[in-house]
């Protein structure tokens, strides 16, 4: 009995957390970040803008800028670029092999959550899709009420 009822949890837990990976989206309500949360991970972002070893994981809503071409080297990442705020922008690279592609057009609002890392551009966002090995959190995009991760 005892062995059921753990393996009913490790099976209720891997599909709350994990199962949804498979496809890499899922459909959800439009929810976005609340003005507080927008306005911490932008001071985060500015407070890094000299920090070279910058490195964190952060979630902000963000205007699309600019569509890039995939970076089809190794794994393939979908390549754009997003403004948190009037004076940031970053580069998204969505890894396309362990994630849906994200369907945006230029001046589309979405949400992300991803892991931040310096570079003399202003920075870069990576890690928003799911941990394949399931170690980390993982990061996602949310466009038009579905996450992509």
């Amino acid at each position: 009995m005892l062995v059921a009822a753990v393996l009913a949890t490790g099976i209720n837990y891997y599909n709350k957390n994990y199962a949804s990976n498979d496809s890499s989206t899922t459909q959800i309500s439009e929810t976005k970040f609340s003005e507080y949360e927008q306005q911490q991970a932008i001071k985060k972002i500015k407070a890094a803008k000299n920090n070279t070893k910058a490195q964190f994981w952060v979630g902000f809503n963000g205007k699309i800028v600019h569509k890039l071409k995939d970076d089809l080297s190794g794994s393939r990442h979908q390549k754009f670029l997003i403004s948190p705020s009037s004076d940031i922008t970053l580069l998204v690279a969505h890894n396309i092999d362990l994630a849906s592609r994200v369907p945006i057009e230029k001046g589309d609002t979405i949400s992300l959550y991803g892991r931040y890392e310096w570079n003399n551009k202003g920075g870069v966002m990576h890690w928003t899709h799911h941990d394949p090995i399931g170690k980390k959190k993982g990061g996602w995009i949310r466009a038009n009420g579905k996450v992509y991760r």
